[in-house]
């Protein structure tokens, strides 16, 4: 009978100890991403690595920018990724992230812009397999001066259990033909919720470029919290960008500010590309045009009318069915006068965005 007795205590301590040993091991990981947590000081100077063609921006020439979240080399036109509502937390291989970032150059290549600002550029990220996209960008463009502004760096992310997010680095880089003289990159407000530690460290990036008549053309790049839960927050980033964008117009700069703003750039554009706008894509909120400072504009006159959006949200792949909508764009200063302004239409060859173009001059 005492025999019987302590295999029934060992059978139990079998599950017991399985699930202490589960807590201590959820108690660890946590300790784990806390003490990981760091945020990237605000007001960061960043390197300008690379030698451009000219040294200033000429008045009355007319220059050409495109704007692209190149979504970390992963997305071709059937990915589906787990945080919109897909399958798919990593890239589909090592040789689909390199195929889809020279795919990316290539179509930089084809309009040949003077300045680039790309979202999303991975370099040592689980989830696009180590690729040094950064790098791999830059050795393209060798007569053109960049700057690189972290807005992320998570520890490894463990969810989904099927194939774990891991680690991330991604960040804001913005490439010139005109030698960039100075990058600062600026902190955006951030939750202050248990998301901060796996969500970005948003940023935007001040460039300053020299322009013939003694001036600035101060270019921002940037990329914004997804409307949410949060209370305010997008408002604060969005008031903390603006306010630095008027000092410089103040200081009788120009002012270029681009890329995903993760509104409804237009206000309209989720009713413009689908038929009906489901409850759960409240994420697609109209930009607060409001806050918009006065001598600035958010360029919305496309040259093919509103035809191209500009985002799909990758719940499934892409077909004409998909959630689309524009969410990335430029706000310029009225000093800067837009000649052109368009949503190019690459299909989501190799993101889940479109790029925009402009083209301007400095008046």
């Amino acid at each position: 009978m005492e025999n019987v007795r302590r295999k029934k205590i060992k059978w139990w301590l079998i599950p017991v100890g399985m699930i202490v040993l589960l807590i201590f091991i959820v108690i660890g990981y946590v300790l784990y991403v806390v003490a990981s947590y760091s945020r990237i000081d605000d007001r960061q100077p960043l390197d300008v690595e690379g030698k451009s063609k000219a040294d200033v921006f000429l008045l009355d020439k007319e220059y050409k920018a495109v704007t692209y979240n190149i979504g970390f080399g992963a997305y071709t036109q059937d990915y589906t990724f787990f945080m919109d509502g897909g399958t798919q937390s990593w890239a589909k291989s090592k040789e689909s992230v390199i195929s889809c970032i020279d795919g990316d150059i290539a179509l930089l290549n084809e309009y040949q812009p003077d300045v680039i600002l790309l979202q999303e550029v991975d370099f040592d990220s689980t989830r696009s397999y180590h690729v040094d996209e950064v790098s791999q960008i830059r050795s393209a463009f060798t007569d053109m001066s960049h700057t690189l502004a972290v807005n992320y760096h998570s520890p490894f992310l463990f969810y989904p259990l099927t194939q774990p997010h891991g680690a991330s680095n991604a960040g804001l880089l913005t490439l010139s033909n005109v030698q960039i003289q100075s990058g600062l990159r600026r902190s955006l407000p951030i939750s202050e919720g248990m998301s901060k530690y796996i969500d970005l460290d948003r940023c935007y990036s001040i460039n300053r470029l020299n322009v013939e008549n003694g001036k600035e053309l101060v270019l921002i790049n940037v990329h914004t919290s997804a409307y949410g839960v949060e209370g305010d927050l997008q408002k604060q980033q969005l008031i903390m960008l603006f306010d630095d964008m008027k000092e410089e117009y103040e200081k009788g700069n120009y002012v270029i500010c681009a890329g995903d703003f993760n509104h409804d750039f237009t206000g309209d554009s989720k009713e413009a590309f689908n038929e009906t706008v489901p409850e759960e894509y409240t994420w697609a909120a109209a930009f607060p045009d409001e806050l918009i400072p006065e001598h600035f504009s958010k360029l919305t006159d496309y040259a093919d009318g509103m035809t191209i959006p500009s985002c799909r949200n990758a719940d499934k792949p892409y077909d004409e069915n998909n959630f689309t909508l524009t969410v990335d764009g430029f706000i310029i200063s009225d000093n800067v006068t837009p000649t052109y302004m368009n949503v190019i239409d690459n299909q989501f060859l190799y993101s889940d965005h479109n790029p925009v173009e402009l083209r301007f001059r400095l008046g």
